[in-house]
């Protein structure tokens, strides 16, 4: 196990939810040894609506609520320092909105946790410097998310 996990849920969820929930940590497992990483932490973090669309006006300057963000804690071209007494590198913070991602789910014709590990494989991979700014970073991200995603059978 090459992942540390700290996770958040800032809103009430419901028993189906937080099943749907548990599945991130598989998926950023996955992605995690996907990218042969050494031991990594990340912070996820599920809020609702309000709370992304705060988010993203104050970081991005977007004035609406978002599915999901990332916050690195380093740069791309940083060297990774691993310090004996902590758990791994520490990549950074990725935020989700559960009622985003429920009605994405819905939208898509998937459950909720194919949608909730596709948003935190998603964040992930930002944190590692992907980005989807020109169609080839797009499809080079979106189709390494869905070898990570099928790997653990979450495909569409």
């Amino acid at each position: 196990m090459n992942l540390r996990l700290e996770l958040g849920i800032e809103l009430e969820v419901t028993e189906e939810e937080r099943e749907a929930i548990s599945s991130l940590e598989k998926a950023l497992q996955a992605a995690a040894d996907f990218e042969e990483l050494p031991p990594v932490e990340v912070a996820v973090t599920i809020v609702d609506n309000e709370k992304i669309h705060q988010l993203n006006r104050e970081y991005r300057g977007i004035d609406r609520p978002t599915d999901v963000l990332s916050f690195p804690l380093w740069e791309p071209d940083e060297e990774w320092v691993i310090d004996e007494e902590e758990e791994g590198v520490m990549l950074g913070d990725i935020v989700i909105s559960l009622p985003k991602a429920k009605e994405q789910a819905a939208e898509y014709g998937h459950t909720l946790a194919r949608e909730l590990g596709f948003l935190a494989v998603h964040g992930f991979l930002h944190l590692l410097g992907y980005d989807h700014e020109t169609e080839q970073e797009e499809k080079e991200m979106f189709s390494r998310q869905e070898e990570i995603l099928s790997r653990i059978g979450l495909q569409r």
